[in-house]
């Protein structure tokens, strides 16, 4: 076996060294900028071809039921998304068609408490030993028209991925939200 393979495998499952988390952060940042600035195009760049891109829905639930609280694979999720359905939305955007986005939306993404790691094959199916597993915090404010405010708070989990130039992209990302009631009339922010 390689010196280099061996240097992957005994980093399976640990945190990522300074470089590379200020990378995911500086990643982030870029992400946030391109969404606040109505970039959509330029954002799904940001996506691989084969993305997952997951928010499932919660409940309120009793201490002792808190493993049911969020939707599973298959139940009720506000996003269950791929690349080319996004795609297909960001299209929808442009076309005029999408009244819940004319007037667009103004969106101010915050990132914060990015922990990334290298992930381990053997914990999580169809990763490889050199994709990272990032978790962070976010707060999306969205403003609609003239009384509209909206905000999200949550979670984000993601799988990144090299893309063949050395960038980095999200091939899996679970949204998490805070809230289990949306006050928002509609949901077209993407986190």
């Amino acid at each position: 076996m390689s010196t280099a393979t061996e240097q992957i495998r005994s980093r399976a499952g640990a945190r990522a060294d300074r470089d590379t988390h200020f990378e995911v952060e500086q990643f982030y940042y870029e992400e946030a900028d391109l969404l606040d600035a109505g970039r959509y195009a330029d954002w799904l760049d940001l996506l691989a071809d084969d993305l997952d891109y997951w928010m499932p829905t919660r409940t309120n639930r009793l201490r002792r039921q808190q493993s049911l609280s969020v939707s599973a694979r298959g139940e009720t999720a506000y996003y269950d998304e791929t690349k080319d359905s996004l795609a297909w939305r960001i299209r929808r955007f442009d076309s005029g068609m999408a009244w819940s986005e004319d007037p667009p939306s103004r969106t101010r993404h915050l990132v914060t408490n990015v922990m990334v790691r290298h992930a381990d094959p053997a914990e999580h199916d169809g990763s490889a030993a050199d994709d990272l597993w990032a978790r962070s915090a976010f707060l999306v404010y969205r403003n609609r028209l003239e009384r509209e405010e909206n905000v999200f708070a949550g979670t984000r989990t993601d799988l990144l991925r090299r893309a063949g130039d050395g960038r980095l992209q999200v091939a899996r990302r679970t949204i998490l939200l805070e809230q289990n009631v949306l006050q928002a009339k509609n949901i077209s922010t993407f986190f």
